[in-house]
């Protein structure tokens, strides 16, 4: 993929920053939830970077999931897994809404499943060599992080903590007003 040399530069010129945290990944039973995604999703084009999707908070990774397949048909019954990460990476790029903003995001369509230009800000992100970047939820009120897994060499950089199985029906009752 070509990549645009003007983007490039706007995000090399952001410095990285280091994580060792807690992190959450909501995903179905049975799925690993260190299996990083390579079909793609808002900050990846299909069959690029593996990626692993993650969230700075419980709530936030169920509110992905939630979002996600509530708009299955029919929408699945089952619960899902809610897991606890601890991730470390040495260069992840932190974007906040503001250098979305700058960075040609249209804030007021981010919740869409309108993926096209934080796919390209992702891949170029990957391009560039990071561990991932750190952006706002589409969907909560908190920070996602995703971790870019190109290769092997994320042993020990991302590890199961604990998992617990979560009703996120129920979640969505309890978290939507009205």
């Amino acid at each position: 993929m070509l990549h645009d040399r003007e983007l490039l530069e706007r995000l090399a010129a952001f410095a990285p920053v280091r994580i060792d945290s807690t992190v959450f990944r909501a995903t179905r039973r049975g799925l690993d939830p260190l299996t990083p995604s390579v079909i793609g999703g808002r900050w990846m084009l299909p069959d690029e970077t593996p990626i692993l999707y993650t969230s700075v908070e419980k709530d936030g990774a169920i509110a992905e999931i939630a979002y996600h397949w509530g708009l299955l048909t029919p929408v699945p019954s089952k619960q899902v897994m809610v897991h606890e990460l601890s991730a470390r990476a040495h260069e992840i790029l932190r974007l906040a809404r503001a250098d979305l903003t700058d960075l040609g995001v249209d804030w007021n369509r981010y919740a869409d499943i309108n993926y096209e230009r934080t796919q390209v800000i992702g891949t170029a992100i990957g391009h560039l060599n990071l561990d991932g970047l750190i952006a706002p939820s589409a969907r909560w009120d908190c920070d996602n992080v995703m971790l870019f897994m190109p290769g092997s060499d994320w042993a020990g950089a991302v590890s199961l903590q604990n998992s617990e199985e979560v009703d996120w029906r129920a979640w969505v009752r309890e978290h939507t007003s009205g």
